[in-house]
């Protein structure tokens, strides 16, 4: 049995890496906020989660199947995408054709902070109702 391998701690993984990632790129745009020509780049994996979880029917029930003759029920597979890295190339900020904009950016950092510390608490929240089940303290 894979406790920690379920759809829920798979989209939870993703949120935490994407949030990462999205940091490290938050982090790259305050850095060249006055470098000209430098376009800002953002993360974008909530959007491919939502998308992949509509069409694959993510969060559905699966049955099991105990013989191979036995029908598929929902979705066995649970594709959780990848976070893409995006440039806007469409906006300019600045004279400098720079369209890094830092209160915008600041605003960005905290909130992915507070979405992180929502993941992990999440995490934390399920592994400890998993130890309570078996310990059954």
């Amino acid at each position: 049995m894979d406790l920690l391998g379920g759809a829920s701690f798979q989209r939870l993984e993703g949120a935490i890496k994407a949030a990462s990632l999205r940091q490290q790129v938050i982090a790259n745009n305050v850095a060249n906020v006055d470098t000209p020509n430098f376009k800002r780049s953002d993360v974008v994996f909530e959007e491919l989660l939502e998308q992949a979880m509509n069409s694959q029917g993510i969060g559905s029930f699966a049955g099991t199947r105990t013989d191979e003759r036995h029908l598929v029920i929902g979705s066995s597979q649970s594709a959780i995408p990848s976070s893409k890295v995006v440039t806007d190339e469409s906006t300019i900020f600045n004279n400098s054709k720079n369209n890094v904009d830092i209160d915008k950016e600041m605003s960005l950092i905290a909130e992915n902070q507070l979405r992180y510390n929502l993941f992990v608490q999440q995490i934390s929240h399920e592994v400890t109702m998993m130890r309570t089940a078996i310990k059954g303290t």
